[in-house]
């Protein structure tokens, strides 16, 4: 009956969809249609019965409802209940219920509150919202239902990949989705603007906090994929360039854009056009990512791999949007009026270069996703990876970075660099001294550029607070203080890990040891050990470093049985300056028999990649905090 229940509620939610967008066409057609009435409450009431529909979802999978065929194939009865429920999402039904039901609760939080924009304006982009929902419903109704039911129910369901039971990828899918979402109603904004020719300094204020709320959402969904895939693949690795990670750079990368374009258009009214084009790029990125994961075009561990209807499906879905978006900038673009000018010299144009480069950036990244899967299209496979990715988006990501570090320095509309001659003189200080040290040292060309940069970006990014009363200091000032200084952490945690990593590969008898690095690893036993819905082998190795007393660390080699898969759980130990890292292989055969495989890794500073993603994440919440804050303020005193 639950079942019954959610999928009813979800038809009812896609009805409401229909009305609201009808409701908005009303509208813009006749602003005093009586059918325009019905917007605000259609969208408020959608988001009721999408949230009823996924929490009736989340229910089916806490009690492991085997009739149901979703809980059935992605579900098993001894699954720990963190996991149990992690299953609602961590498959394909699941997740796109979970997108659709997140982007109308954002529609409904929309219609609710938002009362600055024109009604015409709010309307135009609620309508857009239900557009880009209805995709998703008939997507969900008519080719992925997650109720329907099996008859008769099995004894048992299959399970959830073991790669996905880990509470990071538990938590790793919603914040990405808010991530998404928040760009899906950054592009209904801009639809809404390009309706209406409402392009100004309050559309953009309206639409700021969902691109920084996005863009923090991502940011943290990002860095916690990332540090999932580094301890739980157990390769050592943070960042490997596949499609998959590709797929949220990618919007991520349009939303930094967006947020500083913006941002200008907020405070400066400029940038309109540009502001409106990269509204549209962004969500454009998020359905290209959806389209990648879901569509079954890649083979990955959270990809889920569907049938080509569903995959046509999402294609015919992300050419009504992208190209429905574009076709509307290219009619309506021509007929935004221009914003204030600038000077080149002026923040205005620091953002407008560092968007330019990531646009580059986005570019070659789309480029090198997109062709290895075009190339298999036509009959052939090329492989694209570090090699194109590392040197080609350098060529962007350096100049990106020392105007990261100049930029914020800058003033609005005009500057000089004469102005500000003594703190480049000071960046180039530093970036000069990190370079010396950094060739002393014997380190590759890249990572050698990435720590000077880091350090210069470092210090430029802390220079606005120069004397300035810093408990009087602005919260967004903060914000991007601290968002600058954590891109400048994880820059120097990636060349650090690039430059100074040391790895052993070795096969070792109980009581006999080995080094990396500054380490000594000693193998201590091997024994078996059993969790809920697995068992396995666990080394415990006696690790110390630089001759301190020993630590014990315990990798293993699990197998589980429901679905039968063997992992590798990794077992890290940080200091302050790294990590260790300690896999645990199967036995040795032949001559090496009785010995057991480990490989270990030394990894100084690596830590700073997730610590700067914490900071640049931090930054982006702080600076939420303070636009929310003055837009409240704002908003008092209309009222006054």
């Amino acid at each position: 009956m639950i079942a019954e229940l959610g999928l009813a509620a979800l038809w009812l939610a896609a009805a409401l969809a229909g009305l609201q967008l009808l409701g908005g066409i009303a509208v813009l057609r006749d602003g005093e249609a009586l059918l325009g009435q019905m917007v605000r409450p259609a969208a408020q009431l959608q988001a009721v019965l999408c949230a009823l529909s996924f929490a009736a979802l989340l229910y089916l999978f806490a009690v492991t409802d085997l009739s149901v065929a979703l809980v059935a194939g992605n579900s098993h009865s001894a699954k720990p209940a963190i996991f149990k429920l992690a299953g609602a999402w961590g498959n394909h039904e699941g997740s796109m219920l979970l997108w659709v039901s997140v982007m109308a609760l954002a529609g409904g939080l929309i219609a609710a509150v938002e009362r600055r924009l024109p009604e015409r304006t709010l309307s135009a982009t609620l309508a857009a919202q239900a557009w880009v929902g209805l995709g998703f419903y008939a997507f969900l109704l008519l080719s992925s239902n997650p109720f329907a039911r099996l008859d008769p129910a099995p004894p048992e369901g299959t399970g959830l990949n073991p790669l996905l039971q880990d509470i990071g990828l538990a938590l790793h899918p919603p914040v990405l989705y808010l991530g998404y979402v928040g760009l899906s109603v950054a592009f209904s904004f801009a639809v809404g603007a390009m309706l209406t020719r409402e392009v100004t300094p309050a559309f953009a204020r309206v639409m700021r906090p969902w691109v920084l709320g996005a863009w923090v959402a991502l940011t943290l969904g990002i860095t916690a994929g990332s540090y999932w895939a580094y301890y739980e693949l157990g390769w050592g690795g943070w960042w490997f360039w596949d499609p998959v990670e590709n797929a949220s750079l990618m919007p991520w990368l349009a939303a930094t854009a967006l947020l500083h374009s913006a941002g200008v258009l907020a405070a400066r009214d400029a940038l309109r056009t540009w502001t409106l084009m990269l509204g549209v790029v962004a969500f454009s990125m998020s359905m290209i990512g959806t389209f990648l994961v879901r569509s079954g075009i890649l083979t990955s561990v959270h990809a889920f791999a569907v049938d080509p209807e569903r995959g046509t499906f999402i294609l015919a879905l992300l050419a009504l949007y992208i190209g429905g978006a574009l076709a509307l900038f290219a009619l309506r673009a021509g007929t935004v009026l221009e914003g204030e000018r600038f000077a080149p010299v002026s923040r205005e144009g620091g953002l407008v270069i560092n968007n330019v480069a990531l646009s580059a950036i986005l570019g070659i990244v789309l480029l090198g996703t997109l062709y290895p899967l075009l190339t298999e299209a036509l009959g052939f496979r090329v492989s694209v990876g570090p090699p194109y990715f590392n040197p080609v988006g350098a060529i962007f990501f350096l100049p990106a970075m020392a105007m990261l570090a100049v930029g914020p320095l800058l003033r609005w509309r005009r500057d000089t660099l004469a102005r500000i001659r003594w703190q480049v003189l000071a960046i180039a200080a530093a970036f000069g001294a990190a370079l010396l040290a950094a060739v002393l040292a014997g380190i590759a060309l890249l990572p050698l550029l990435g720590m000077a940069l880091a350090a210069a970006v470092a210090l430029g990014s802390v220079l606005p607070l120069v004397r300035r009363r810093l408990r009087h200091a602005p919260l967004t000032l903060w914000g991007t203080v601290l968002a600058h200084l954590g891109v400048a952490v994880a820059v120097f945690g990636m060349s650090a890990d690039s430059a100074f990593t040391a790895e052993r590969l070795v096969a070792l008898r109980v009581g006999e040891e080995t080094s990396v690095g500054p380490w000594r690893v000693i193998l201590a036993n091997v024994e078996p050990v059993a969790g809920p819905n697995w068992t396995a082998l666990s080394a415990r190795l006696a690790v110390s470093y630089s001759g301190a007393e020993p630590t014990l660390i315990h990798p293993q080699a699990r197998s589980f049985w429901a679905p039968a898969q063997q992992t590798s759980e990794s077992a890290l130990l940080t200091r302050w300056n790294g990590q260790l890292y300690a896999v645990m292989g199967g036995q040795a055969a032949g001559e090496d028999a009785g010995r057991w495989q480990l490989r270990l890794w030394w990894k100084p500073f690596v830590t700073c990649i997730w610590y700067g993603g914490g900071l640049i994440a931090l930054g982006g919440l702080l600076a939420l905090v303070g636009h929310l804050a003055t837009d409240l303020r704002r908003w008092r005193r209309g009222r006054a």
